[in-house]
């Protein structure tokens, strides 16, 4: 109720748009006071200290170490507690969850490609379900893009090379807008978009009213045999390749001892750069594909290769 009489407020949409909001406002009143307490002691001291005021100024070697230790640490303690509950709101807002939802986005200049796991795809515009966590897959195709959603109290910078996940949802349906926050050419300003939340229902209808000739996947299995991925990859192949059948979310050995897990960000790096993390037992005989796929093509045989973790090798 406190937000309905702060003029030109908007309330947040997300579970944790309010947490949002209450930070921001108590870093605003502690930054406020900090800011009071500084303009009164320079006030008080040109008028205190102004010339031709007769006061004691002989003292000059003396200290006001007490007060001085005094102000400091209650401002240290005041934003240091700040940082505290910031970073708890941080990683409560960014903590993934077991039913989420995965939503490719990929940002060009000047627009926003947004890709369902169905096949469905839009330009500038987000569909989404209402009390469903979202995880976003984005990447940028070219400079760095800033996803920036001011109803959710949300924004995650978009930088070329990487993938980078970001999770979101949406108590109230509605129509919310989408910008990018960081300048990425001539156009940026118009690098605008929109987020629908809809309820479970409308999602669905709208889902199968897109009606995509094939999923996600099923491009993905094309570019991976059109490529020649499944000559080293595929069954009966006369390469010794690592099988991808089965790995999406699992520890990967590597060469030089260590492991990692197959994920998103592996997948990505595998294709692009596959020398750069080389499974243990295998020899380094993949060519890097850096520059001969598109982003859009990339994420279609990420999607492909999750599609296969459910089969045995």
């Amino acid at each position: 109720m406190w937000r309905a009489w702060i003029p030109f407020w908007h309330a947040g949409v997300s579970p944790y748009s309010g947490d949002v909001d209450l930070l921001f406002t108590g870093l605003l009143f502690a930054s406020a006071l900090v800011l009071a307490l500084l303009f009164f002691l320079l006030a008080l001291f040109c008028v205190r200290y102004r010339a031709g005021n007769h006061i004691d100024r002989a003292a000059r070697g003396g200290k006001s170490w007490h007060w001085e230790v005094s102000w400091t640490a209650a401002s240290l303690v005041a934003f240091l507690g700040l940082f505290i509950w910031g970073a708890n709101l941080f990683l409560d807002a960014y903590r993934s969850h077991a039913d989420e939802l995965s939503v490719f986005v990929v940002a060009k200049q000047w627009m926003w490609k947004v890709q369902h796991p169905g096949g469905q795809s839009e330009i500038n515009a987000l569909h989404i379900p209402v009390h469903h966590p979202i995880r976003l897959i984005m990447a940028s195709q070219d400079v760095i893009h800033s996803f920036f959603i001011p109803a959710l109290r949300l924004k995650h910078d978009v930088v070329p090379g990487r993938y980078q996940d970001l999770e979101i949802e949406v108590d109230t349906p509605g129509h919310y807008h989408l910008f990018c926050a960081e300048y990425c050419g001539t156009e940026h300003s118009g690098m605008t978009g929109e987020v629908v939340a809809m309820e479970q229902a409308d999602y669905a209808a709208w889902l199968s009213q897109q009606s995509p000739s094939s999923s996600l996947a099923q491009e993905g299995g094309a570019l991976f045999r059109q490529f020649g991925c499944s000559g080293c990859h595929g069954l009966g192949s006369k390469v010794r390749a690592p099988p991808l059948e089965g790995l999406y979310g699992k520890q990967v050995a590597l060469s030089d001892g260590t492991t990692v897990v197959a994920d998103d960000k592996y997948l990505r790096d595998a294709i692009l750069l596959p020398r750069s993390q080389i499974a243990a037992g295998y020899a380094p005989v993949m060519p890097p594909f850096e520059g001969k796929v598109s982003e859009d093509q990339l994420l279609r045989l990420v999607v492909y290769i999750k599609s296969l973790a459910g089969h045995q090798p």
